[in-house]
């Protein structure tokens, strides 16, 4: 059967791309507003952030140890680590300088990861779409198998019936014809033929 093919919305599609930008660019639109808020004067929150950005970093790098470690939970806990140490730098610099050039970096290392995935990505869809693809070419091998020998079944039952249609017709032609003795085939050897049809005809 064929699947109806269904076009993504452009915003759809779009999404995944701006994503990392969005995402440094959040976090440096939040912590320029944390920073017009008094951040860079107050050490219990940068003692705060340089917690948080430690405990994250330390969770990502147990996560990622041992022989099964887990690269998603530690890419996430790397990430997050990123996030609040720029958010940090960004609420505490006094220009904007500093925080502009982390905010490049942290864009260009987002898109650098994402671009990995995104090839995994595709990789996985391609042979997933090439496995599809070879298990219809063989159902349907499989399906004009059946429809072929389905006719020769059914071409061979026709040719039976249209045989026995003629066999039929040409006994009771026979029987019909004028100075046949069913017995005399008899007596010569021949299989005796069933007497009801003559019966009813006479």
């Amino acid at each position: 059967m064929n699947e109806p093919i269904t076009v993504p919305h452009w915003l759809t599609t779009a999404m995944p791309k701006v994503a990392p930008a969005l995402a440094t660019s959040t976090v440096l639109v939040l912590g320029r507003i944390w920073n017009t808020n008094g951040a860079e004067h107050s050490v219990g929150n940068a003692i705060l952030m340089v917690v948080l950005a430690a405990g994250a970093a330390t969770a990502g790098a147990f996560a990622a140890a041992g022989h099964r470690g887990d690269s998603t939970l530690a890419g996430t806990a790397f990430a997050t680590s990123g996030g609040l140490a720029f958010a940090g730098v960004a609420g505490y610099a006094d220009g904007l300088s500093l925080p502009l050039l982390l905010w490049v970096l942290a864009t260009a290392v987002a898109y650098g990861l994402a671009a990995r995935y995104w090839r995994t990505n595709r990789r996985e869809t391609t042979a997933y779409e090439r496995r599809t693809v070879e298990r219809r070419e063989d159902h349907a091998h499989i399906e004009r198998v059946e429809a072929l020998r389905a006719g020769a079944q059914i071409e061979a039952a026709r040719t039976g019936a249209l045989y026995a249609e003629q066999l039929a017709t040409a006994l009771l032609t026979r029987a019909a014809l004028p100075g046949f003795d069913p017995q005399a085939l008899t007596r010569a050897g021949l299989p005796e033929l069933p007497a009801t049809e003559n019966t009813k005809e006479r």
